[in-house]
C-alpha cells in the first residue's frame, strides 16, 4: 500500500474520531502526521516530549497549561472501538464517491486558509472535481425564506451558472434549495459542477428529508461534500462548522435573506474573517427575514448586491472576463472609467485631451506622488486610455 493510501485511510478514520474543528486533534495531525496521530489515539505508540512541545506551540498554549493531548485522548477514547475506515471508504465507493485529502491532487487549496480548522479530508460524492476557488460562489440564507428571497436567490444562481460559476450552498430548505435548483436548471455543458451542497452529515444521507430528490439530483449532476464520514448524523455543531467550509471554498459569499441571528450570518462572518468578499441582498425594512442582511450592510461586513453581475464583480478576476462584463446589461453603455481605481480616475481626469503634459504636472493636478503617477499611466496606457507622446502624456481620443 502506498503512503498516500495509508494517509487517506488514517484521515478517514480520524474524521470519524474528531469532531469538525477539533483543534487539538488537528494540531496533533499537523505535528506528527495522520498515520502517527491515529497510532497515538489507538494507544499503539507514545508521544515523545519533543512532539508534546510542538503540539503546545501549535495550539499557542503557555507553559504550565493543562496537557491538551491528555484531554483529547479522553475525549476521543469512547469512539476508538467504532473505527472502521475500510468500511466507510467502501460505502463511499459504492456511492460513486471518493476521498479527497491534502495529499491528493484534487485537494482544494482554498481550505488551507483555515489553518488548524482545515478539515482532515472531504468525502465527495459526484463525478466532477471540486472547482478552483475563483469559480465558486456561495449563496446562503434563511430556511424560512419569503417569496422575495426565493426569487432573488433564483435570479442570482441562474445568472452565475452560465457565467462559469459553481454555486455552493448548504442543501437546506429555503434560500439554499432555491440556489441549488436554479443553478441546476441554468447550467450548461461544462466540466464544472453547476452546484455543490456542503452537508453537515454523511454524503449517504439526504438531510433534510424534504430535499431528498434535490440532493439526489445534486449527487448525479453536481457534488455532495462533507467532512464527516458516511452514516454521520447532522448536529447543530456540525451545521455551524460546515459554514466555515462554504466560506473558505468560495470566492464570494452572498447572503440573500437572513434573520437577525441567522446561521447564514455565521457563514458570512467566516468569509469576512478569511478575507473573502461578502455580499448581502437588501430587503424591506419591515421584513424580519432581511434584518440580518441589513445588519451586515450597516456594519460594513458586506457589500450591497442586487444581481449576478454584482456577485461576479465581487468574486474577482473571473468576473472581469467576458461572462462578467456588465457593459451591455440593463441597456447601459460601458463608460471608460468603469473599473478604474480612485487614483487612476484622478489621473485620467488630469490628462489633457489635445495637449501633452508631464509626470510632474500630473502629480500636482491629480494630487498623487510621481511614483503613483508613473504606475497609473502605465495602467491607463494598457487600457487604451492614455497615450505617450514626445512631449509627455495625453488622454486617448475616441
Amino acid at each position: 500500500m502506498s503512503r498516500a493510501a495509508e494517509d487517506g485511510i488514517a484521515r478517514a478514520a480520524l474524521s470519524r474520531l474528531f469532531e469538525p474543528s477539533d483543534t487539538v486533534g488537528m494540531a496533533l495531525v499537523a505535528v506528527v502526521g495522520p498515520i502517527q496521530a491515529l497510532r497515538i489515539v489507538r494507544g499503539e505508540t507514545a508521544v515523545c516530549s519533543a512532539d508534546r512541545r510542538l503540539l503546545r506551540e501549535a495550539l499557542d498554549l503557555p507553559d504550565g497549561a493543562r496537557d491538551p493531548l491528555e484531554e483529547g485522548l479522553a475525549r476521543w477514547g469512547p469512539r476508538v472501538n467504532d473505527l472502521a475506515p475500510a468500511r466507510d471508504l467502501a460505502t463511499l465507493e459504492r456511492l460513486g464517491g471518493r476521498l479527497v485529502t491534502p495529499e491528493t491532487e484534487d485537494w482544494p487549496e482554498a481550505l488551507d486558509d483555515l489553518q488548524l480548522a482545515r478539515p482532515l479530508c472531504l468525502w465527495v460524492r459526484g463525478r466532477a472535481a471540486i472547482p478552483e476557488q475563483a469559480r465558486i460562489a456561495a449563496i446562503v440564507g434563511s430556511r424560512d425564506s419569503t417569496a422575495y428571497g426565493a426569487s432573488v436567490a433564483t435570479e442570482l444562481a441562474a445568472g452565475l451558472a452560465p457565467r462559469g460559476y459553481s454555486v455552493v450552498s448548504g442543501g437546506a430548505y429555503g434560500i439554499d434549495a432555491q440556489a441549488h435548483r436554479a443553478a441546476l436548471a441554468s447550467s450548461q455543458e461544462s466540466d464544472i459542477p453547476p452546484t455543490i451542497a456542503l452537508l453537515a452529515c454523511g454524503v449517504d444521507r439526504y438531510y433534510p428529508a424534504g430535499n431528498e430528490e434535490l440532493l439526489r439530483t445534486i449527487a448525479s449532476r453536481g457534488l455532495l461534500v462533507s467532512e464527516v464520514p458516511p452514516g454521520s448524523s447532522p448536529t447543530r455543531y456540525r451545521f455551524l462548522q460546515r459554514n466555515r467550509l462554504i466560506a473558505a471554498l468560495s470566492a464570494v459569499t452572498v447572503v440573500v435573506e437572513a434573520r437577525w441571528r441567522s446561521g447564514a450570518l455565521n457563514t458570512a462572518h467566516h468569509a469576512a474573517g478569511l478575507g473573502r468578499p461578502v455580499g448581502a441582498v437588501p430587503g424591506s425594512v419591515h421584513s424580519v427575514n432581511s434584518a440580518g442582511c441589513h445588519r451586515l450592510l450597516r456594519d460594513g461586513s458586506a457589500v450591497c448586491v442586487t444581481d449576478a453581475a454584482d456577485v461576479a464583480e465581487l468574486a474577482g478576476p473571473l468576473g472581469s472576463e467576458p461572462f462578467g462584463d456588465r457593459s451591455t446589461e440593463g441597456g447601459e453603455e460601458r463608460r471608460v472609467q468603469d473599473g478604474l481605481s480612485i487614483p487612476d480616475l484622478l489621473l485620467l481626469d488630469g490628462l489633457p485631451l489635445h495637449a501633452s503634459t508631464t509626470v510632474d504636472k500630473l502629480s500636482v493636478v491629480a494630487g498623487l506622488s510621481a511614483r503613483h503617477v508613473i504606475g497609473g499611466l502605465a495602467r491607463l496606457e494598457l487600457a487604451g486610455l492614455a497615450v505617450r507622446t514626445a512631449g509627455g502624456w495625453r488622454r486617448q481620443k475616441g
